[in-house]
């Protein structure tokens, strides 16, 4: 591989030892891995937080509202609705009111009553929001029902200013901001855990040998025939019917069982914007000689002046001159044994200097050969 470089003082590849991020699954391989709540490696099916959304007005801005027309529509509309009779094509802009949506997350089993956090975010021309309050707002659901009611003083983290000669500072975001406890529940989301069915874990990484150790762990504590894995996601349980306090019990200590989960597949995650390499603990690689090297062509450009003698009559002239320099690199070869382990990839690779870069470049040359046992993936 040739490069050229704009000036001799910078090298063409810096021996840098690779700062590689392993990520182990369990541990080093020869240990067993570690045991996991199942709380923490599966979730219940039906047991899920939901999405609530809203449009309102914040009022009490200090001139960093909205200039555009639906604002003043949904001003116009607001007072109708309390009786305000306005005049027909009357201008009602205001700086000090500002179009926002309002977004939230209901959490499962929420209660009417209950408060939650909202997210206020301007939707129109605002500067910003600093200093606003929301009017009272519906969040609605995907069905289109309404399930909370938003109202309150808004906590933006940003902050804008702008002098008379168009200089402008800006820290944060001020278009957007939070209203802690902001909205009141107004209705239950229907869920299916009370119901008198099976309960279902969903594994967050789906892995055969996960889900049948979960299993094999629940019949082990309640007795043959409680769980079933399904497929490599989901695993159903025999929950006690009828009583929904005997069915929160036995819920709670299903979650807190500790089983070892199954290691993930052997794989090779390359950043190629960041550099940032992580391989699993299982790569390993078969007998492969490798050796790694490149030249370094450097040019710099160098001007050299004419100048004659003060009686020749001649003219002054700048005749440039390129400097060449080529050097290649003696980067020795390293030999991958049979069957060598993750410790013994990144020393091989250290002892030849090569960048992040490089290692990618080795990497995928063993994918090639076939003697990389693992799953190269590059985001």
């Amino acid at each position: 591989m040739f490069n050229v470089l704009p000036a001799c003082r910078f090298r063409q590849r810096d021996h840098r030892r690779i700062s590689v991020v392993i990520a182990l699954i369990g541990v080093l391989s020869g240990f067993s891995a570690q045991a996991e709540r199942i709380k923490d490696l599966a979730s219940l099916a039906g047991v899920r937080s939901n999405q609530l959304i809203g449009y309102g007005l914040v009022v009490g801005l200090n001139g960093t509202g909205d200039k555009n027309q639906f604002t003043s529509q949904s001003l116009r509309n607001m007072l109708q609705q309390m009786g305000v009779t306005l005049p027909p094509g009357g201008n009602l802009r205001s700086k000090n009111i500002a179009a926002v949506s309002i977004h939230a997350e209901l959490p499962a089993f929420a209660k009417p009553g209950q408060a939650i956090d909202v997210t206020v975010s301007s939707v129109g021309d605002a500067k910003s929001l600093r200093g606003g309050s929301l009017l009272m707002t519906p969040l609605k659901g995907a069905d289109g029902q309404i399930y909370a009611i938003a109202q309150g003083n808004l906590v933006v983290g940003g902050l804008s200013a702008q002098g008379q000669d168009g200089s402008k500072i800006t820290v944060n975001i001020p278009s957007a901001g939070r209203i802690p406890n902001g909205a009141t529940v107004e209705r239950i989301v229907p869920g299916g855990y009370a119901r008198n069915a099976p309960l279902m874990l969903n594994l967050h990484a789906p892995d055969f040998t996960t889900a049948n150790h979960l299993a094999e762990e629940i019949n082990k504590t309640f007795g043959t025939g409680t769980a079933q894995a399904l497929d490599a996601a989901s695993i159903q349980i025999a929950a006690p019917q009828g009583d929904p306090g005997q069915r929160v019990s036995f819920t709670s200590m299903i979650e807190n069982l500790e089983i070892s989960p199954g290691e993930a597949p052997a794989r090779i995650i390359v950043n190629s914007r960041t550099g940032t390499v992580v391989i699993s603990s299982r790569v390993r690689v078969q007998p492969a000689a490798v050796t790694h090297g490149n030249l370094s062509v450097t040019i710099s450009e160098q001007a050299n002046v004419s100048q004659p003698n003060p009686l020749a009559g001649g003219t002054t002239a700048v005749t440039p001159q390129s400097n060449i320099a080529v050097k290649e690199e003696a980067n020795r070869m390293f030999v991958f044994k049979p069957g060598v382990t993750l410790d013994e990839i990144v020393q091989a690779v250290n002892k030849v200097g090569a960048a992040p870069s490089d290692l990618v470049a080795i990497l995928e040359a063993l994918k090639s050969a076939g003697a990389l046992r693992a799953e190269l993936i590059v985001i």
